[in-house]
């Protein structure tokens, strides 16, 4: 029965999520289940009884006058006849494994363009000119590898542009999978940004000890400052970019549709203030930017992590609005 379900959720998976229509689905799925029970009582396999209640009832096109969304079903094969693309199971995993592959190729390159600046913190004793020179090549040799992973990182998701660019949707199993995956990645992803924020908040400590034990002269401090930075940066990014490849697939059946609510997580909190949508949507990637910033320059790092605090109030009263 299983079987049968999924085919009937994707099935109706592009057709808008009305009353009209949910009550067409009902009515199908008991007649799907009352022809099932009758075949395995006349003793059909289950592998039989399952292919002659698709073959019978599966087409909608031939249902939908007599389920009263005919007007539903036509307007949809418009669509499809307009270029409408489903997105399989198969490419949803290579999707997956190419976004995560991305991402910490992303994530890397940010660390490196963080860290480039340490070759002028390092002091082995060398002449002005030796030091010069190292700190040049170090940087440019760190943003050149950062280069070379961005890049990388979009010839590898240069495939699935159409994405983006194309009306698709993915069927039942297909959401099912990728919720359980996401599901899955959510402790992951709280552990990343958690170790991220901590180190962030903890990175001023390095200038604090070099500096009270060897004085302000010395840069080590400050160079490991931006290598603890770097990292919670890292997993801030690496996490972030993962889990918008999970949304990325689970947003692809078009809001309003059956397929729309196929798992929970796809019942996020909605802003209708479309440009609000927008600002939320990169909210706490500008958070971190103003923290590091306003640390940065001020270097009042014992007061500049109530940034976080008032972040997280600001959003729920934005969601309670």
């Amino acid at each position: 029965m299983e079987t049968i379900r999924n085919y009937l959720e994707t099935m109706f998976a592009r057709l808008p999520n009305t009353f009209e229509v949910q009550k067409a689905k009902d009515e199908l799925w008991q007649m799907m289940e009352d022809k099932y029970a009758e075949l395995i009582e006349d003793k059909k396999t289950e592998n039989e009884a399952v292919g002659i209640v698709i073959s019978e009832f599966g087409n909608l096109d031939e249902l939908a006058d007599e389920l009263g969304i005919s007007s539903f079903v036509i307007q949809e094969n418009r669509r499809t006849a307009d270029g409408f693309r489903n997105v399989t199971l198969a490419e949803v995993k290579d999707y997956l494994h190419d976004k995560t592959r991305a991402a910490y190729a992303v994530a890397l390159g940010v660390f490196l363009c963080i860290v480039s600046i340490c070759g002028y913190l390092l002091n082995f004793g060398w002449s002005w000119r030796v030091r010069n020179v190292f700190a040049v090549s170090f940087m440019f040799l760190a943003v050149s590898a950062a280069v070379g992973l961005f890049l990388f990182s979009n010839y590898i998701m240069g495939r699935w542009k159409f994405l983006g660019e194309r009306a698709c949707s993915v069927d039942f199993a297909t959401a099912e999978y990728v919720h359980s995956q996401r599901e899955g990645f959510r402790v992951t992803r709280s552990m990343m940004v958690t170790i991220g924020v901590i180190l962030c908040i903890l990175s001023v400590l390095p200038v604090v000890i070099v500096n009270s034990l060897f004085g302000w002269s010395s840069g080590f401090g400050v160079l490991l400052m931006l290598v603890i930075i770097g990292i919670g940066v890292f997993l801030f990014v690496a996490a972030a970019n993962v889990n918008a490849g999970f949304a990325t697939i689970l947003s692809l059946n078009a809001r309003g549709t059956v397929g729309a609510s196929f798992v929970p997580s796809q019942k996020q909190v909605t802003y209708k203030n479309e440009r609000i949508s927008q600002v939320m949507s990169v909210y706490w990637q500008t958070v971190t930017c103003i923290y590091l910033c306003w640390s940065f320059l001020t270097f009042d790092w014992h007061i500049t992590w109530i940034v976080w605090v008032v972040a997280a109030l600001v959003q729920q009263i934005i969601k309670a609005l």
